[in-house]
């Protein structure tokens, strides 16, 4: 068993790499954004505008084969690389509107091209972390960069609108090609422990066999299946309701006004940002055997919820249900995303670094996969239940209690111990 190779974290480092995602992650998040409203409003079509954004989505599948990349190469030219060639890829589409308009094939090919690179470029920043911030602080870092992410999300539709708006598609789409092109000149400057491994053979078959390697260390280690399986059912479970259900709850059900359905989201995306920002002060007070807590929290809030959507409350008239609804929302996005980090964190601390990007990229496969079939059966749901929507909702909090007990079970002897392993 070789150690850990003994480097001195640095903050200026960690910094250019949060620097960078934050222009890199916007300029992606504008540009997906104005791709996908461009389509719209060149179509008409909403259903076209819809498969084309879970098309887009379909490449987070080779994170998998990103992970294997990331611990094979020098990460900090990997992001630096995929960088780049976002850029050009963004730059071709800019060659291809100066000739004229570009077809619907031609922006969605961009996006699935874009998501592809993005699905490689992740696991390469999520094994870095470790390496660039001391451990007592990793949760936090972990929680800066979600909250990056998150924030981009936020934004981009705001500025993404703004900006199409006033300025058109080909304003967009340069703001995006620079984005790329300076996170990639500021990752340069960027250091990143490395250390070079032996190829054991051809390049294709080692990626192959690392790949491989990964899964069958997520199958072996315990701990890691076990928050897997949390992980995978947390996406199933309640993260679904508050990307499919809450929209219709608050849009359908309370009948919501333009603007008081953007505030109620508007809160609800925001709380996922607070809870980022935050877990560096709850880690502090969390433990695995008690993570089981937070989800018992949850499931209280979502009864909260479901009171708010009974005929008696929606009686009294739009704002008390209106109030007792984000009341239990606000806490729970904002749980969901401190959990996920923790969890994330403690499988980043065993696990050896050689093995670290596979592994966060198998675990974040994995789990996204679980969210667009919990996404389509809360579709179903809500569709049948459209008068009663409080019964789903209910049904959603009993599912969450009972992931708590599963919670407990699973972790209720768990200890993590850093790895030594290189």
């Amino acid at each position: 068993m070789q150690e850990k190779t003994i480097h001195t974290p640095s903050p200026k480092n960690f910094n250019l790499m949060v620097s960078g995602q934050i222009i890199s992650i916007l300029g992606s998040a504008l540009l997906r954004f104005a791709l996908s409203l461009y389509v719209l409003d060149t179509t008409g079509s909403e259903s076209l505008f819809a498969t084309l954004f879970a098309i887009s989505n379909i490449p987070l599948l080779l994170a998998p084969l990103g992970g294997a990349i990331a611990d094979r190469f020098n990460r900090r030219n990997l992001m630096v690389i995929f960088d780049f060639t976002s850029s050009a890829i963004v730059l071709s589409l800019i060659i291809l509107m100066s000739v004229g308009s570009i077809s619907v094939f031609t922006a969605g090919t961009s996006m699935v091209l874009l998501s592809i690179v993005s699905a490689l470029y992740t696991p390469a920043v999520t094994a870095s972390i470790p390496l660039l911030v001391e451990e007592q602080k990793l949760e936090g870092a972990n929680g800066l960069v979600q909250a990056v992410q998150a924030l981009s999300a936020v934004a981009a539709p705001v500025l993404g609108g703004i900006l199409y708006g006033l300025m058109g598609l080909k304003t967009v789409v340069a703001v995006s090609c620079i984005s790329f092109f300076l996170s990639a000149v500021m990752e340069l400057f960027i250091q990143i422990p490395f250390v070079k491994r032996q190829w054991t053979g051809p390049v294709i078959p080692a990626i192959a066999r690392d790949m491989k390697e990964g899964f069958t260390y997520v199958l072996k280690q315990e701990f890691i299946r076990k928050v897997s399986m949390i992980a995978v059912l947390l996406n199933l479970v309640l993260i679904p309701y508050f990307l499919v259900g809450a929209p219709i709850v608050l849009r359908v059900t309370m009948q919501s006004s333009d603007t008081l359905y953007g505030i109620g989201m508007g809160l609800i995306n925001s709380a996922t940002i607070l809870g980022a920002l935050s877990i560096g002060f709850f880690a502090k007070k969390m433990s695995l055997k008690t993570l089981h807590r937070w989800l018992f929290a949850c499931a209280l809030m979502m009864v909260l919820m479901a009171a708010s959507l009974m005929p008696l409350f929606l009686g009294l008239g739009y704002y008390p249900s209106f109030i007792l609804f984000m009341l239990g929302a606000i806490p729970i996005a904002a749980s969901m995303t401190v959990i996920s980090i923790y969890i994330i964190t403690k499988v980043q601390i065993i696990t050896p670094d050689k093995n670290l990007g596979k592994v966060m990229a198998i675990i974040t496969a994995v789990s996204q996969c679980a969210a667009p079939l919990g996404q389509i059966l809360y579709g179903v749901i809500f569709e049948k239940w459209s008068t009663q929507v409080f019964i789903p909702t209910f049904l959603v909090g009993i599912m969450t209690l009972l992931l708590g007990v599963l919670t407990w079970y699973l972790l209720k002897c768990e200890e993590v111990t850093p790895c030594t392993e290189n």
